[in-house]
């Protein structure tokens, strides 16, 4: 049996396990090509679903599925970012883990459930977002406007071309970014890049985060910090209510070299209850030198901001949409 068969008598087995009581799925012919489900209700009605197996899916094999409608696509495991890439698709899809979701008119029939959010059956280490250099990376292809190559890549996220060109690999997989047919990126869906590093790498995950109070209040903090002789960036809700205000600003967050050393300078007080001021020393320096300059205080660069909040607690998220709304309206100000 090849792994095509394997893959569709598997998912056969998932959605017949989903069907209501009385209804019956059965492949048409073993030797049809493409493989052909047929689903029959208790009442004797029917409708036939080509297949569509593929054996290791990525949003980019995802979108160059068969136009025909209906079809259902199916696979040992379907990432989220695939499921959502097969559903704006219009397709039907079903993996053996129970990720499924059948739209089928006649019969009439919508089933979704949920299965595994890992695939179980990893076949090779991927490569994250986590870690300095992919953040570099990253907050380059955000910034820079395309066509851009590995090297100018390379040389602007300060890394290796070799893991650049890996890494662009696995984004042109996962139909985050287009390339050339001389693999010079030339189209980067940064929103979603930005969700992606947000969810691998969160704010906790790159900095070593405390918490202080400033019982002056926020306005002395930006007065200290715009006086301030050491290297820092502001970033999270005052940068972005700044930008695009979704709420006041109860809660200051900067990246500093040396937490303790800045508290002092700024007359800080350590605090875990009522904490009005978040410190936060970065795994990477680079986040000091891609500052902008706004209203006299050095602010983290927009990609870095956003995907900070992203990750943040509460209204975060919110406030990250809001801005990333105003940053798709006006990339002309802020990416080079």
């Amino acid at each position: 049996m090849s792994v095509s068969d394997n893959i569709v008598a598997g998912v056969t087995r998932v959605v017949q396990e989903r069907l209501p009581p009385g209804w019956v799925v059965e492949r048409v012919e073993a030797t049809s090509r493409p493989p052909r489900l047929r689903i029959t209700s208790k009442e004797g009605r029917s409708g036939e679903m080509p297949v569509s197996a593929l054996s290791r899916p990525d949003p980019r094999s995802a979108r160059q599925i068969p136009a025909e409608r209906p079809l259902l696509v199916a696979a040992p495991y379907f990432s989220r970012r695939v499921r959502e890439v097969l559903e704006a698709e219009g397709a039907s899809f079903v993996d053996q883990t129970g990720n499924v979701r059948i739209v089928v008119d006649e019969p009439g029939l919508y089933i979704v459930t949920s299965g595994a959010d890992a695939n179980p059956w990893p076949e090779e280490r991927r490569l994250s977002l986590r870690g300095a250099k992919a953040g570099r990376v990253v907050c380059a292809l955000a910034r820079f406007t395309q066509p851009i190559g590995v090297r100018e890549l390379a040389a602007a996220a300060d890394t290796d071309p070799g893991y650049v060109s890996r890494l662009l690999g696995m984004l042109d997989r996962e139909a985050l970014l287009d390339r050339t047919s001389r693999g010079r990126v030339e189209r980067v869906d940064w929103r979603k890049l930005l969700l992606r590093w947000s969810e691998e790498a969160p704010l906790e995950s790159r900095t070593d985060a405390s918490t202080w109070f400033a019982p002056r209040g926020l306005k002395s903090l930006w007065e200290g910090l715009r006086a301030a002789d050491f290297r820092y960036a502001a970033t999270g809700s005052a940068v972005a209510a700044a930008i695009a205000p979704a709420a006041p600003t109860r809660l200051a967050s900067v990246y500093v070299e040396d937490s303790a050393g800045a508290a002092h300078t700024l007359g800080l007080r350590a605090a875990e209850a009522g904490a009005n001021v978040v410190l936060l020393q970065p795994e990477d320096e680079a986040v000091f030198e891609g500052v902008d300059e706004r209203d006299g205080l050095r602010c983290a660069a927009l990609p870095v901001v956003a995907a900070d909040l992203l990750s943040g607690p509460g209204r975060s998220p919110a406030e990250a949409e809001a801005l990333m709304d105003w940053m798709a309206a006006h990339e002309r100000m802020w990416r080079g």
